[in-house]
């Protein structure tokens, strides 16, 4: 298939270079002139050690380029610039199939990635898949093996995804319950960042074990409350992206949570990390939602009250330890 891919980051180019793998042919388009001239020419990333982009990869700074005459259209940029991205490329967009693989919430509307395309897009005849699940791009970029779920309410969509996409090393998954799956991929950032905070105050495996397992009660039972699938928030999308995010140094999320721990701004919190922190951005939407359905997140609430209330990392812990016992048996 003919594909473009909008966003030439780590995850944007681990993908490209798996779908250039699987014969497809592959374009990507990136806003940065200078950074897509040096992808071109050095067929490497910095953040991709060991990585050798396929020569057959087409680089341009048109977006126009990466939409026209294509099947499959990518958007693998930050959650903070899908909007921004498929307005830019929408004069293009017509009747290819939409992949999003990007994971936030957009603060003003609360609409998932998935919502804020077809919002954009004026919700014209336009089929959008999130693509979702414990994938850090670095290991993509590797050929580990990895999964992942393909979510479309039009299943046939989510299977044709599901071809494109899998090969040796990268088997995927099908799920209609598309809603179950971006909550997911948007508030496990947010829980893995308080994984992080417990690792930078000390804390060990027993507090990690506990913020993933409580962190996925939050996330499911907000889910259920927004009338997602049960069974969504036990797979792959669910506790297994957590996992991964929760413990992986990969993740941007637990380094960002780490230096947070450790007494950081977050501001340099952030500079250290050195890429984007979705889980921060998350945040907001994810507090709103929590008080529209009225559900307990007492550990989002709590990385809520470090990162927007300067409440002190060792405190928000013990607050969050002494909470009312009404939960003790869920």
């Amino acid at each position: 298939m003919k594909i473009g891919i909008i966003g030439s980051g780590t995850w944007g180019c681990a993908l490209g270079r798996l779908l250039a793998n699987n014969n497809h042919e592959v374009l990507m388009y990136g806003h940065d002139l200078e950074e897509i001239t040096q992808l071109d020419k050095n067929r490497t990333h910095k953040n991709l050690k060991g990585m050798i982009i396929p020569d057959s990869i087409v680089f341009t700074n048109d977006i126009s380029k990466a939409c026209i005459e294509k099947d499959i259209i990518v958007f693998a940029v930050p959650s903070i610039y899908i909007r921004q991205c498929v307005n830019k490329g929408k004069p293009y967009i017509d009747k290819q199939i939409i992949v999003d693989v990007a994971k936030g919430i957009e603060a003003d509307t609360l609409y998932t990635m998935s919502k804020v395309i077809l919002d954009e897009l004026d919700n014209k005849d336009i089929r959008v898949v999130a693509l979702s699940g414990p994938t850090h791009a670095e290991e993509v970029a590797l050929d580990m093996p990895t999964t992942i779920v393909s979510a479309c309410e039009d299943i046939n969509t989510a299977r044709i995804i599901q071809d494109v996409f899998m090969n040796d090393y990268m088997r995927v998954y099908t799920n209609d319950d598309v809603l179950g799956v971006e909550l997911c991929g948007a508030l496990k950032n947010i829980i893995a960042l308080a994984a992080g905070i417990s690792s930078g105050l000390g804390f060990g495996d027993n507090a990690k074990a506990a913020i993933i397992t409580r962190g996925m009660v939050e996330i499911s039972r907000l889910g259920i409350a927004m009338s997602a699938k049960k069974q969504t928030f036990s797979g792959l999308a669910g506790i297994g992206d957590l996992i991964v995010t929760c413990t992986s140094l990969h993740s941007r999320n637990n380094r960002c949570g780490m230096y947070l721990g450790q007494g950081y701004s977050v501001s340099d919190a952030i500079e250290k990390v050195g890429m984007v922190v979705e889980g921060l951005n998350a945040l907001p939407a994810a507090i709103k939602l929590k008080d529209k359905y009225n559900v307990e997140m007492p550990i989002i609430s709590m990385v809520n009250e470090i990162v927007n209330n300067n409440v002190d990392p060792k405190d928000a812990v013990m607050q969050l330890m002494h909470r009312d016992k009404k939960e003790e048996n869920l």
